[in-house]
């Protein structure tokens, strides 16, 4: 899996394009979704991931999809995998498919 654009935590679209934008804090958005503060602020800081929860809540308040913000971390885990295990991926034969 090859990619040019660093991963990019759902931490960092929350709070960039969200929370910044809207002069929003993390505390006043877990209020509205009903969860602890420290979720939200946590999620903002890149220190936790988008749960399920998290997802259904953001989407419901933002106007998305709760699958935007699950594709966000999921697509943050798979580039911080691959660079982990590169060159274990690395050795790993492609099947070959005749012709």
């Amino acid at each position: 899996m090859s990619s040019i654009l660093p991963p990019v935590h759902p931490g960092e679209i929350l709070r960039e394009e969200y929370l910044v934008p809207l002069n929003m804090s993390a505390g006043s958005l877990a209020k509205k979704l009903r969860v602890p503060r420290t979720r939200i602020e946590r999620l903002a800081a890149e220190q936790t991931a988008v749960t399920t929860d998290t997802a259904l809540r953001l989407g419901k308040f933002f106007r998305t999809t709760p699958e935007f913000w699950l594709n966000l971390q999921a697509s943050y885990d798979l580039k911080i995998a691959a660079a982990a295990l590169k060159d274990e991926l690395a050795e790993i034969p492609e099947l070959e498919v005749a012709a």
